[in-house]
C-alpha cells in the first residue's frame, strides 16, 4: 500500500516511512505529538527457518520506541481475525525473550482515536 507520511519531528529513521495503513499514520502522529522518538519497521525478526537456514517465517513490528526499548505492533483488524498475528507474537516472545513488544488492537486504536479526535478510517 505504502501511504506517504507527513513531516515528523520525533521520527528517528533514515528514510521517510511508507506506512501500510491509515491507522499506522495516526499512531505515528500521536507519538510525534508527544515527542516520543520512534522508528518505523526498523527490524525484522526471524521466527522460523528451514533445514537449509532459509527464513520461512518472519515478523516486522510496526514501530520501535528507542527510549522505551519497546516494539509496537498495530492491528486494525477485527478482533476475531488477529489469531495469526497473536501466534507470531508468541513465537517472537519465545525466540527473543528479551525483546519487549506491545500489540495494540482495534479497540485500543478506537479508544485512542476517540481520546485524540483522530480519523482511523481507511
Amino acid at each position: 500500500m505504502g501511504l506517504d507520511s507527513p513531516a515528523f519531528q520525533a521520527y528517528r529513521g533514515s528514510e521517510p516511512p511508507r506506512f501500510a495503513s491509515h491507522a499506522e499514520v495516526e499512531c505515528a502522529k500521536v507519538l510525534d505529538y508527544y515527542g516520543v522518538p520512534w522508528e518505523y519497521e526498523p527490524r525484522t525478526f526471524v521466527l522460523e527457518q528451514d533445514e537449509d537456514g532459509r527464513v520461512t517465517e518472519a515478523f516486522t513490528p510496526d514501530f520501535y520506541l528507542p527510549e522505551q526499548d519497546l516494539y509496537v505492533e498495530i492491528t486494525a483488524m477485527k478482533q476475531s481475525l488477529v489469531t495469526r498475528k497473536n501466534r507470531k507474537l508468541r513465537k517472537l516472545r519465545a525466540r527473543y525473550p528479551d525483546v519487549r513488544i506491545k500489540l495494540f488492537y482495534r479497540r485500543d486504536l478506537e479508544r485512542l482515536a476517540q481520546h485524540f479526535n483522530l480519523d482511523l478510517a481507511s
